[in-house]
C-alpha cells in the first residue's frame, strides 16, 4: 500500500489523497485549495499523471473542498469513474454547476474591469467540465459493498452533510479507512457519524482537532443578534454554505419564530439559487435527516426565495429590516458579496458567519476585525457588527473526533492526521499519541507512504 497526500495535508482544503493498493490506484476526494492565496495558487497546477491515471474517484461527500477540483481532473484527461453515495452525487451537481458558473463570472468581471493581473483572466474550468465531470458520477449506495477491481469499498454515513461517508477500502485482509469530515453528535440536520471498529490505516480529518465547539446556545444568540439589530432599524446577513449550512438556518429561524424570539414578522430571504436547489434535495432525501417530516416541510414557510440576479439586486437595495440567507459561506465569492458591499459600512447592520472559516478567506479577515475588506476590487470600510457562531459547524470538535476513534477495538498499524490547519493536525495528533497510544503522524503535502 501507499498513500500519496495531494491536499488537505498542510491546511484544511484541498483533499485529495491517492491510494496505491491491490494492484487499483484510487484517488480518496478531489477537492479545491481555499483561503490563501498560496493553497488556492496550486488548484492551478497540472494534475500529476498518477491522477489523472487513476482507477477510480472516490467522493467522501460534496462540498468542494472534496469534490471542486473534479471538472479541472476530468479536463486534463480523467477517464475513470466517480463514485459517491446518491445523496452526494446529487448535491455535487449542485455545486459543481456553481462552481463553475462563479469561476466564468469572476473571469468576465475581472476582464471587465480589468483588475486582474494576467491579459486575460481564465477560469479554472467551465461549466461544460463540470457537466463532463457529473456524468460521470456513479451513485453507490452506503453500508453496500462494492468492487474497485480487488479492492472492495464501503461507505459507512458520518454525518456532517448529506450524503457525507467514510470511506473504508479492504483487499486480502488488510484495511484503510478514511474518515471524510466527521459531524457532530448532536447536528441540527443530520444523525451522529456512524462508528467504524477496525483499520489497518487510518486517515482522519482534523478541522477542530484542537478545537471545542462553544457551550453557548448559537441559535438563542443568534435570536438575540436579530432582535437587538432589528430595532435598531438594521439588517442581519448570514454569509451561509449554500448546502447544510443554508438549511440548517432556516430550521433554526423557523424554531425562533415559533418561540417568539425574533419578531415574526421580519423577512427572511434566501438569496443563492444553489441553497434552493439543495433545500429541494434536503427534501428528496429526507429520510437521512434527524428531524421530522413536518419540520422539513416548514423549513421554507415564509422564506421568500431570490433566484434572479435582479430580484438579488432589489432585496440588496431594500432599506427596511430582514435576515439575509446568502452563499458563500466564507465570503469568496457569489451574491453575498454584492449585500456585503451594501451593509458593510453601514453600523446599523449585523453580519454574522455561521461556522468555519478558512485562514486567509474575506470571512476570517472580517471575523478577525479587518476594518476594510477588498470586494470586486475595491475597498470597502467595515462599520457593520461582525459575529462569529463557530457553534453553527457540522464538523466534530476535538472531543467528539476523540469519541470516533475510541470506537476502534485495536490501534491502527499507522493513523495519520489530514484536513486541517498545521495548529489542528498537531493537536489531534498529540490527544490520539496520548490518549490513545496509537502510531500517528501528520500527512504532508506531496509525500509519499508506504504505511
Amino acid at each position: 500500500m501507499q498513500i500519496t497526500f495531494f491536499g488537505a495535508a498542510d491546511t484544511v482544503t484541498g483533499s485529495k489523497h491517492l491510494v496505491e493498493f491491490g494492484g487499483q490506484r484510487i484517488l480518496l476526494d478531489c477537492g479545491l485549495f481555499q483561503g490563501y492565496k498560496a493553497h488556492r495558487e496550486r488548484n492551478w497546477a497540472p494534475p500529476s499523471e498518477a491522477m489523472v491515471g487513476a482507477d477510480a474517484v472516490l467522493l467522501s461527500h460534496a462540498h468542494l473542498d472534496h469534490t471542486g477540483y473534479l471538472p479541472a481532473l476530468v479536463k486534463h484527461g480523467f477517464r475513470g469513474p466517480v463514485m459517491a453515495s446518491p445523496a452526494t452525487r446529487d448535491l455535487a451537481e449542485v455545486l459543481l454547476l456553481d462552481s463553475a458558473y462563479l469561476q466564468e463570472e469572476d473571469a468576465r468581471r475581472a476582464n471587465k474591469y480589468g483588475y486582474s493581473r494576467h491579459a486575460k483572466a481564465l477560469p479554472l474550468y467551465t461549466t461544460a467540465d463540470a457537466k463532463r465531470a457529473i456524468a460521470r458520477i456513479r451513485p453507490v449506495a452506503p453500508l453496500q459493498p462494492f468492487k474497485v477491481g480487488d479492492v472492495t469499498v464501503t461507505l459507512t454515513p458520518v454525518g456532517h452533510l448529506l450524503g457525507a461517508c467514510a470511506v473504508t477500502l479492504e483487499c486480502r485482509k488488510e484495511t484503510l479507512v478514511f474518515s471524510g469530515d466527521l459531524g457532530r453528535s448532536e447536528d441540527l440536520l443530520m444523525p451522529a457519524p456512524q462508528k467504524i471498529t477496525r483499520a489497518d490505516v487510518l486517515l482522519v480529518e482534523s478541522t477542530y482537532g484542537n478545537r471545542w465547539h462553544p457551550q453557548e446556545d448559537s441559535a438563542a444568540r443568534l435570536g438575540e443578534i436579530i432582535q437587538a439589530t432589528v430595532r435598531r432599524g438594521g439588517s442581519v446577513l448570514l454569509p451561509s454554505f449554500a448546502v447544510g449550512r443554508a438549511q440548517a438556518l432556516m430550521l433554526v429561524l423557523q424554531r425562533l419564530k415559533a418561540a417568539g424570539a425574533i419578531p415574526h414578522d421580519v423577512p427572511i430571504f434566501l438569496d443563492s439559487p444553489m441553497a434552493i436547489e439543495a433545500t429541494e434535495l434536503y427534501k428528496r432525501h429526507r429520510r437521512l435527516l434527524r428531524i421530522s417530516n413536518a419540520e422539513v416541510r416548514t423549513m421554507t414557510e415564509g422564506v421568500r426565495m431570490v433566484v434572479t440576479a435582479q430580484q438579488s439586486i432589489r432585496v440588496t437595495g431594500l432599506r427596511y429590516p430582514r435576515v439575509v440567507i446568502s452563499a458563500s459561506g466564507m465570503a469568496t465569492g457569489g451574491r453575498v458579496l454584492h449585500h456585503l458591499k451594501a451593509m458593510l459600512p453601514d453600523a446599523r447592520h449585523h453580519v454574522v458567519f455561521p461556522g468555519f472559516q478558512v485562514g486567509g478567506s474575506r470571512g476570517a479577515r472580517l471575523v478577525a476585525g479587518e476594518t476594510e475588506v477588498k470586494i470586486h476590487g475595491e475597498y470597502v470600510p467595515v462599520r457593520a457588527a461582525v459575529s462569529h457562531l463557530a457553534g453553527f459547524s457540522g464538523h466534530a470538535d476535538s472531543g467528539e473526533l476523540m469519541d470516533w476513534l475510541g470506537a476502534f477495538r485495536r490501534a491502527p498499524r499507522q493513523t495519520y492526521v489530514v484536513h486541517g490547519d498545521p495548529e489542528a493536525m498537531d493537536g489531534l495528533r498529540v490527544r490520539i499519541q496520548d490518549e490513545l497510544g496509537w502510531a500517528v503522524r501528520p500527512a504532508a503535502q506531496g509525500v509519499s507512504v508506504t504505511p
